[in-house]
């Protein structure tokens, strides 16, 4: 016999096509259903605390940029700053908000003032007892600077504002326990009528926990020197940065280094930058319960390669090579690895959605955590799939059979 014609007679191994590996692959799945359930429980916890972690810092950071996006980052404030003299008070000039609303690029100005006052809910209540709550002067325009909207009531006018009425931030209506306008408050010496109370407003949180009065009943009523205490201007976004350079300069041409600019929507800014900074420990907990997952995933596998041994030495028998034989359980590890990653996105999808509606938040799931996410778990399932495929290639036929 020729080589040629032994060459013709030697059998070749079948090819097996994707629908066979599929096949095949779950067969071990299928047969054994609460054992894949739970050795798919810990693909899945790690993945959907990976998601979750992410999905919830991704929509509050998306709240964060939607209300900078509302409030804008074109407003800027000027207070007093310290003194070079130890112990002397620093005013800025009662023409401060005239002398800003000259400078090129500003729209609006508005200032409010500190007043030596408090407020409470009636005369009965101690004097000490102030709950935090500041008073202050405003002017008219203070709220359309600051964008702020009244919750219920109105806001402050020029008829108004020369009499005993007060607008009330939410947080100080809360503590007053002011829940409609029109009741009274004790401020100074007397009663004031609340007029308005105002929704909350992120860029000026020390509004919310103040009574407004208005800025000529102040001096008229409650012995107010007309010098603000800070001053809000909003100017085009484009002028930003040279309104900044020069607006300490003109409130206080003199000194100009005793007056403080500051960007309230910076510290917003900054907190959306950074709300993924706490998530890393999670994720880091997300990461090794995904790593117990892939050894639980390992060991079920390995399990399952000695209680098959009669079904690997029997294909084995009937022309299925190694490399057949490892597809077969590689692929086995895959499907097992991937149904845990999808209900592990899914479980994680779920939570973000059910703390975004719990909080008012946008629903964010970011793409590359979920695509991440279930890729890792691939990975994991081929690593994991590894050893016992080779384990299980290497089993001779004859020895399988005959332990089975």
């Amino acid at each position: 016999m020729t080589r040629t014609d032994r060459g013709r007679g030697r059998l070749k191994a079948a090819r097996l096509s994707p629908r066979d590996v599929a096949h095949v692959g779950s067969s071990g799945l299928r047969s054994r259903p609460m054992r894949v359930v739970l050795s798919a429980l810990g693909i899945a916890i790690g993945i959907a605390t990976m998601i979750s972690v992410v999905g919830i810092s991704a929509s509050s950071q998306a709240q964060l940029l939607r209300e900078l996006d509302k409030l804008g980052t074109n407003l800027l404030v000027a207070s007093p700053g310290e003194s070079m003299f130890a112990g002397e008070e620093v005013k800025l000039p009662e023409e401060s908000v005239g002398m800003v609303g000259r400078i090129k690029g500003v729209q609006d100005v508005g200032a409010t003032a500190d007043l030596n006052a408090s407020v409470r809910r009636n005369e009965k209540v101690d004097e000490g007892d102030t709950g935090g709550i500041a008073v202050k002067a405003t002017t008219a325009d203070l709220l359309r600077v600051l964008r702020g909207e009244v919750g219920s009531g109105r806001w402050l006018n020029a008829a108004t504002g020369r009499y005993p009425s007060v607008v009330l931030g939410h947080v100080s209506a809360e503590r007053l326990g002011i829940t409609e306008p029109g009741q009274q408050v004790w401020l100074g010496d007397r009663y004031f009528t609340v007029t308005g109370i105002l929704d909350p407003l992120p860029l000026a949180p020390e509004i919310e926990r103040s009574a407004l009065v208005g800025w000529e009943g102040a001096k008229r009523l409650l012995g107010f020197d007309g010098h603000p205490t800070s001053v809000y201007e909003r100017s085009t976004d484009a002028a930003v940065g040279d309104v900044r350079k020069v607006m300490a300069a003109t409130i206080d041409p003199q000194n100009p280094q005793n007056v403080k600019v500051t960007d309230p929507s910076s510290a917003l800014r900054a907190k959306a930058a950074t709300e993924g900074a706490f998530s890393s420990l999670l994720l880091g907990l997300g990461g090794i319960a995904l790593l117990v997952g892939g050894v639980g995933v390992a060991n079920t596998m390995i399990i399952s390669v000695l209680e098959r041994r009669y079904e690997i030495g029997l294909r084995r028998s009937l022309g299925a090579t190694r490399g057949q034989i490892r597809i077969q359980f590689v692929t086995e590890s895959l499907m097992l690895s991937g149904l845990g990653g999808l209900a592990g996105v899914a479980l994680g999808a779920t939570a973000t959605g059910v703390y975004a509606h719990s909080g008012g938040l946008p629903w964010v799931v970011p793409l590359w955590a979920v695509a991440g996410g279930f890729g890792a778990t691939l990975v994991i399932g081929t690593v994991a799939g590894l050893y016992p495929a080779v384990r299980a290639s290497r089993l001779s036929p004859t020895l399988a059979l005959h332990a089975a």
